[in-house]
């Protein structure tokens, strides 16, 4: 796939030249029929939408306009299952712009989108936080005669929940329930997240997420059609996905999310963003009342909270509950060190490099993601020895783990803060990893910033 993400990126900085050229009648000229078929990718609409569907796997969903472009470019006409796959992967990597030139196109090739397709691209605008798409994809929809189905609803009430707008969710409720159809789990869930978000937050705010857990146990199923779901499987989408639940990115890892406790993921999450340790603490004695037992993602939002609130007592007590007769994911760990470097008191680090130490005696081993996330953390430590980001860092190079580029900088500054002479090794190193990513996506950076 290396091959093919660098002939993708070859090929888009050429292609307006190789459009000129096609135009002119001399793109024959400039490669033989040998060369062409040597670095071309695919040659029909079933590789092409293989391609897509890589790259969509690959998280690489900044190139399948590049992709899209050389198709065209090569003659190839795109079916509806090409744009189904285009706009699958715009909405796994929330590129919403992305999506609505997809739509178009399909458009201009005389396909009109279907109810799975606007589906797919009101999700999108949920991922994205725009509610006004949302709303426009919805008269869009009305407008050409197509049909909402249950899943459009909650597509619609999740993506308006994004933005925290109650007024909006509650009229899809009310379209809902005019169309004879009921609340299931997912639409409560839209309700938690709606009030959430909702600015600023009120006194009835947490009194509201309670009430909405507690109507959630008479949900009733929304009326469902099999085709939906089949085309969603196909797609490798999940329900959780499609509604932005907090849990989608944990759906898959076996043992992690139990799929009949949505609602209490979704509150609980709701109460480690907002720190409200008193409303966690109610929907715990919830869960157990209900019969439940704590998941990984459930113990992860506890500690969130605790962390959030200042309270590490409670947060290492649950931590050490849960890992008493279970094996840790390696997220609840670093959960717990990254949650108890808030602040950076003496306390909260010396756990941090506690819990760390404890991953890397597990064999656990941070990818990039978690690295950075903990290099950022670590590095706003402005007293004491810097131990933890150092340790940081030298568990990221011993696994030739390169982290982003906001952690590199804040622990170099936090590096040339203290006193430590030019020529030391460490310094050295750090200055030329910074000096590398600065150079790769330095200027890329700048412009994003600037738009």
């Amino acid at each position: 796939m290396g091959l093919l993400n660098n002939s993708l990126l070859l090929r888009g900085r050429l292609r307006h030249a190789a459009a000129t050229a096609a135009a002119a009648g001399r793109r024959g000229v400039a490669t033989s029929t040998e060369e062409y078929m040597r670095r071309n990718y695919a040659n029909n609409v079933s590789e092409y939408n293989t391609v897509f569907g890589s790259l969509t796997a690959q998280r690489r969903h900044y190139l399948l306009r590049y992709a899209y472009d050389d198709m065209i470019l090569d003659g190839v006409q795109p079916v509806r299952d090409t744009f189904h796959n285009l706009i699958v992967g715009t909405m796994k990597g929330s590129r919403l712009q992305d999506a609505f030139y997809f739509r178009d196109q399909m458009r201009e090739m005389g396909l009109q989108p279907d109810v799975n397709l606007y589906n797919f691209m009101i999700s999108t605008c949920g991922k994205c936080k725009n509610s006004d798409a949302a709303i426009m994809l919805l008269e869009e929809m009305k407008a050409h005669g197509v049909k909402l189905k249950g899943e459009t609803y909650i597509c619609l009430l999740n993506a308006l929940a994004a933005t925290g707008r109650t007024d909006q969710v509650y009229a899809i409720v009310r379209d809902m329930t005019a169309a004879g159809l009921g609340l299931n789990k997912f639409c409560y869930a839209g309700l938690i997240t709606t009030f959430k978000n909702k600015t600023p937050t009120t006194e009835e705010t947490m009194p509201k997420i309670l009430e909405f857990v507690q109507q959630s146990k008479g949900w009733k199923n929304v009326e469902r059609v099999s085709n939906d779901s089949a085309e969603n499987i196909m797609m490798n989408v999940t329900e959780e996905e499609l509604y932005n639940l907090p849990t989608a990115e944990y759906v898959h890892r076996r043992g992690f999310v139990s799929k009949q406790m949505t609602i209490y993921h979704v509150a609980t999450h709701a109460c480690a963003d907002l720190k409200s340790k008193e409303t966690l603490e109610v929907l715990l004695d919830m869960v157990t009342k209900d019969g439940f037992t704590y998941d990984a993602f459930i113990v992860m939002q506890a500690l969130r909270c605790y962390l959030r609130c200042g309270d590490i007592d409670s947060a290492v007590k649950t931590f050490e509950e849960y890992t008493s007769s279970k094996f840790p994911p390696g997220e609840l760990c670093v959960t717990l060190a990254e949650g108890a470097m808030i602040g950076h008191t003496p306390r909260g680090m010396q756990l941090a490099q506690e819990t760390l130490e404890k991953m890397t005696s597990m064999n656990f081993f941070l990818n990039p993601k978690m690295g950075t996330d903990l290099l950022l953390a670590a590095s706003g430590e402005k007293t004491g020895g810097y131990t933890t980001a150092n340790y940081i860092w030298d568990l990221m190079q011993n696994r030739k783990i390169t982290p982003a580029l906001p952690a590199v900088e804040a622990y170099y500054k936090g590096l040339k803060e203290r006193e430590i002479p030019s020529d030391d090794p460490r310094l050295l190193n750090v200055s030329r990893v910074l000096d590398n990513l600065n150079i790769r996506f330095g200027p890329r950076r700048n412009r994003n910033t600037q738009t």
